[in-house]
Parts: structure tokens; C-alpha cells; sequence
């Protein structure tokens, strides 16, 4: 029996840590999404990090931690979530939490 993968959404993907689960997750052969801010590709760095994910063949899921729809619209699409968003940001994971629980198809938190 082959095992299954995971369908593994990253959040703070184009972050110092985030960058390293990105790559290690679709190295291991996860189908991979990064969820990316509409306007990151205008950063020449976040550019190549995105053209990078895209050659490993992660899926780039435009959202934002402050929108609530498009989380959910990400969240819904995977069954495991890692928020790798920095430390001025950490408070703000409540966000990712309330989407999880309004998409109701990530079963552990």
C-alpha cells in the first residue's frame, strides 16, 4: 500500500524559516502551496524565491494573513497547515485559526 501525501499549506513561505519548509516539503514529494501576497513578485528577492518554488512545483496561493476569505479559500484546499510567520506576526495567527476552524477540513491543530 503506497502512503498517501500530504497537501501541505505554508504560510509565511517567503519568510526566513518559511522558505526552508516550502523547499523541504515539496523535496519530500508533498503537494506543496505557499500562500503569497498579491504584490510579492514586485520584490526582485521574493521574485526568484517564487520562480524557485514554482521550478519545485509548489502551487502559489495568492492570500493574506489579514483576509479571511482568501485563507479560507487556501485552507480548504489542503489538509495540513504550517505558519512559519514572524515573530511580529505571531499574535496575529489567531487569523489562520478562525480559518481553519470556518473551512472545517484541517482535523489537528
Amino acid at each position: 500500500m503506497a502512503s498517501e501525501k500530504s497537501r501541505i499549506l505554508i504560510i509565511g513561505g517567503t519568510g526566513y524559516i518559511g522558505k526552508f519548509i516550502v523547499k523541504a516539503s515539496a523535496r519530500a514529494g508533498n503537494s506543496t502551496f505557499a500562500l503569497v501576497r498579491e504584490g510579492s513578485a514586485s520584490d526582485p528577492a521574493k521574485a526568484k524565491l517564487l520562480e524557485e518554488f514554482t521550478a519545485a512545483g509548489v502551487v502559489l496561493v495568492h492570500g493574506d494573513l489579514y483576509d479571511h476569505e482568501s485563507l479560507v479559500k487556501a485552507i480548504k484546499k489542503v489538509d495540513v497547515v504550517i505558519s512559519t510567520v514572524g515573530f511580529g506576526q505571531l499574535a496575529d495567527q489567531t487569523n489562520i485559526i478562525a480559518a481553519i476552524k470556518q473551512a472545517g477540513n484541517i482535523t489537528v491543530l
